[in-house]
This record gives structure tokens, sequence and C-alpha cells, in this order.
């Protein structure tokens, strides 16, 4: 820690909604973002990434404000949401323009508006302003925002023309993603309302997608709220064009990867490698006292295994096949944000977006955003551990067809454990929070006697305020982590959908309970295991007198 900064570096990839009481009043984060202001003689650090997460502010500033997803009925255009196909616009005059134009498929881009008159009108002038012709046009309800739209976007133009037309459109819209192929789009669409399979259950229209199958978590990943390359004016690197340029070709890599395809590897700058090692030595002083026996024992296997040192950087393909070797847990890169359900989707199949980013090399001792020092100090180590890894993707399984307001209390459970928990290990306080854990200041804070430590209980846990510009005003504890994973099961049982879930894992697929016939096949499964169990006690006795 150097004078008043602070390294407070959270997840990567969550982003919230605004949160909301046990007396049902919807509460927003009470100070701006991204500002360090005073208190009478009182430094209040800038905002933490995982705190950025449930700011609608922070989302306002970059033209997404979570304030929209309220449903708010008097905006909402029946006649749109209701809607099971999207009219084309097709603007190809003849057969031989469109094969061109299929060839340009991937010059494509998706945006979202607010569902109301005018809107889209606003946003086909921002085309005709950098004159860029339109090829194909549809639309859709958002998946995210209950009163907004989503538009696919093809354009007949060079790759500088369209590259110019993006950087135009992220000043007037959100943009969902771009260099999106029809397929994936037409994919996504076709399973917009809910999950093919849940026909014949009560209220099946109403369940949200979600993936069922592990190759389906391209879509999830590939949804970004918030891309890595988007820096506002007060990040350490928003002036260093170098550094903006780098930011966008993790983008790249990010978002032109596939399930199945090993992790590009990152030739890191001396200058990447030089910040992650100031980070790096100076979160490994604090582990010994601060950090759980988990972390303490997984991290010299990941320095013997995947180069975890102070002068090199680990490759996430090593990470990832560390991971499945030691809990079955596998890592993925993403360009940015992601929404809540997008990002606990990915836990429920064991499947962690990492972000490759570094931090401005200015400031190593703080980033506005998760990156990847976050991500390999604070998460990777824990998830290798097999009652960590089961709890986590307990909490991902929990939110798979979950209502939006479910989402949000299970968002804010894993907020308060993931992030920033802690537990009991031989009489004393140990964390086991990746926030606290790649956060030298909030590390100290957290097991020092001016933090208010509670007992971790999902039911009231849910509702506390995650705050954005200063510590936690307070952290929940747990016995461990089988105590915290009961807990969510218990609570997950409170979660309203009509069904359940199981992970399968020799097809890396989501079987729905939803009749007895596929309850009977997991209970077939069950069986066979019980029956291992049964002939391994039954050779103890056998042959060991147990």
């Amino acid at each position: 820690m150097q004078g008043k900064k602070t390294s407070q570096e959270t997840t990567a990839t969550m982003s919230n909604e605004l949160q909301t009481n046990p007396k049902g009043q919807q509460t927003a984060p009470k100070s701006p973002v991204g500002l360090l202001r005073k208190r009478g003689q009182e430094a209040i650090p800038k905002m933490q990434p995982a705190m950025m997460m449930f700011s609608s502010k922070y989302w306002a500033r970059r033209g997404l404000s979570l304030d929209s997803a309220m449903y708010d009925q008097q905006h909402l255009a029946s006649s749109m949401l209701r809607r099971t196909s999207f009219n084309r616009i097709d603007e190809r005059p003849d057969k031989e323009e469109q094969k061109s134009t299929h060839d340009l498929g991937k010059l494509a881009v998706i945006f979202s508006l607010k569902n109301e008159v005018g809107f889209l009108v606003k946003a086909l002038r921002l085309f005709q302003e950098k004159h860029v012709n339109l090829a194909h046009i549809e639309s859709r309800r958002s998946k995210r925002l209950t009163n907004e739209i989503e538009i696919y976007a093809e354009c007949n133009c060079t790759k500088k023309e369209f590259n110019e037309l993006v950087q135009h459109l992220k000043d007037h819209v959100n943009i969902v993603s771009y260099n999106t192929p029809q397929h994936v789009w037409s994919a996504e669409t076709d399973c917009l309302d809910c999950v093919c399979v849940l026909g014949g259950l009560p209220d099946g229209e109403g369940i949200p997608w979600f993936p069922q199958k592990i190759s389906e978590l391209d879509q999830c990943s590939h949804r970004v709220l918030m891309y890595g390359s988007e820096l506002d004016a007060d990040h350490p690197g928003f002036k260093d064009k170098v550094y903006r340029q780098r930011r966008k070709y993790f983008v790249e890599v990010a978002m032109n990867y596939k399930f199945g395809q090993p992790i590009p590897r990152i030739e890191y700058t001396a200058e990447e490698v030089k910040t992650w090692g100031v980070v790096y030595r100076e979160l490994t002083k604090l582990y010994p006292t601060h950090a759980c026996r988990e972390y303490l024992k997984n991290l010299p296997l990941l320095t013997k295994h995947c180069g975890y040192r102070e002068d090199n950087i680990p490759q996430l393909e090593d990470v990832s096949l560390f991971l499945r070797e030691r809990s079955g847990f596998t890592v993925r890169p993403v360009a940015g944000y992601l929404s809540p359900r997008d990002f606990l989707a990915g836990l429920a199949y064991r499947v962690f977006n990492c972000t490759q980013y570094i931090r401005h090399s200015t400031d190593p001792l703080y980033t506005p955003e998760p990156d990847t020092c976050h991500e390999l100090l604070g998460h990777v180590p824990l998830l290798a551990d097999p009652k960590f890894a089961q709890f986590s993707q307990e909490i991902g399984l929990a939110s798979l067809g979950a209502s939006d307001e479910d989402v949000q209390k299970l968002a804010t459970c894993y907020f308060f454990t993931i992030e920033f928990g802690l537990c009991k290990q031989d009489g004393q306080l140990r964390v086991y929070g990746a926030g606290l854990l790649s956060s030298i200041g909030e590390l100290r804070h957290a097991l020092s006697d001016k933090a208010t430590v509670k007992v971790f209980d999902p039911k009231t846990t849910c509702y506390q305020e995650c705050l954005i510009t200063t510590f936690q005003d307070v952290y929940f504890v747990s016995e461990s982590f089988e105590e915290a994973k009961e807990k969510m099961r218990e609570f997950a049982k409170s979660i309203k959908r009509p069904f359940s879930v199981y992970y399968n894992p020799y097809t890396q697929s989501i079987d729905l309970l939803k009749d007895t016939r596929s309850i009977e096949n997991v209970v077939q499964d069950l069986r066979s295991d019980l029956t291992t169990v049964c002939d391994a006690l039954g050779k103890m006795n056998k042959y060991l007198g147990i």
C-alpha cells in the first residue's frame, strides 16, 4: 500500500442491478462512482470493481442505466414483446449483392435500445452519419432489460469504416457485441423466451433462457455488457494510447474464443510483468497471516505447475488444465463485464470467466476494474479446492431459470462470500473472499478490530448493501465452506421455478428434473454410486477388519 491508495480489486465479470431491502424498497449507491472524495480527514477509496457491478450510476456513465432494468409497464410496447419472430429489413437490391453481404457477415453489431417510439430512428441515423450501408437488420426483445430491445445490424463497409462506426455507436447506445455471426444471433433468438424442453411445465413460457450444455456458454460469455477496452476518463490508462490499444487486443482474444479451443497464450510485455510483480510481491507478504489454509495449500502448487512467480504472469490455459485436475473447474477468457445471470451460469458448469489484461503500470496497487491479477491471485487458488468449487457451483446451479429478483439475491450472496467472505480456522478469522485476497488495503482491514463481522445467513445477507466507495460495512463469516454450501442449498429451495436442475458431469449438461422419468434417471446414477460405496465398505471390513 502506498500513500492513500487502495488495492481494491474484486470479481471479474458480474454487473448487478439495484439492491432491494427486506421492505421491498430499492436502494441505489449513495456516492458517485470512481471519485476520490474527503469526508473530514478520512479518504474514501476509489470505487472497487466488484462494487461497480452493483452500481446503477456506474453503468449510467456508459449509456447503460440499470434503473431501466426495473419493470416499467408504461413504457413497454406489448406488441414488440409478444412477438416470437422478427421483421427483416433487407436493403439488398439484387442476388449478387446478397452474396457479397454474406461474405461480410462478420461486420455486424448488436446493440440495445429503449423500446420507445423514435429510438430506433435515432440509432439508424448514426449509421447514416458514418456513411455505412445496412445490408440486414433484425430486432428482438432484450434478455437483460425488460423495457429494451436488441438490434442486429449487418453492414456493407470496410473493416476500418466498421471500427469507426462501432466507436461512434458506443457514445450513443449500449453495444451488446460485435462481429457476431448471424447464426449465433439466430440461435439465441430461437431460445429467447424459454428453454425448449420446458414444454408442459406450469408457466414454462416465463422461464428465462439458460444454457443446457456447456458449449452454450459461448453465448453467455460473448454477451458482454461493457468491454475491457472501454476506459473512464479517470482511469489511469485513459490517456495512454498504447495501453488502450493493448486492451482492445485482449477483447479480440476473448471474443474469438469458443468452447473446446485451447486458450490463446499471451506474450505479456516487460511492463505488464513488472506491474504483476509489484502486486504479487505485496500480497504474498500478507497471505501467511490472513489467507485461509485452503488458499495457502494451493498457492505453492500453482507456483509449481502454472508458473506463479513474481517475474512471470501465468497463462490461463495452464491454469485451466491445473484446475480441471484438482476440482473439475476450468477458466475461459472474457472480454469484460457479464450480467449476473450469464456469469453465474458459467459457475453452474464449473467454468469461471477470466480477464487477461493487466492494470495500468502507473498505479499497480489500484485498478478500477478486475484484471488478471485479481483473477489469478484472488479466485484461482480457491477454485482448486473441491469443497470451495462445489460451493461456487451450487450458487450457479441455483441461478438457472431463476427470476431476476432471485438472481439478484444470489449475486449478492456471491458478493459477500466468494468475493468478501471470511471463515473460522483454528479459532481465528481467515479470508477466503477473492476481492479481499487481491486487495492489500481491505485484506488488512477485514481482519482488524475496525471491521464488523456477522454470521453468514443467505436470508439476510441477500439484502445487505454492497458499498462502492469505501470498505464494506460488514463482512460475513462461515464456519466452513461446507456450512456455507448447506445454507445456500437451503436458501435455494426458496427460489420459485417449476423444476430442479442436476448437473451431469459425463455430458457436461444440465438435466431438468421436471417429472418422474427425469428423477428416475438421477436415482439410477445414485444407486450406482451407492453400490460402489457399499462394495468398498465390504472390502474394508473383509481385508482391514474395519
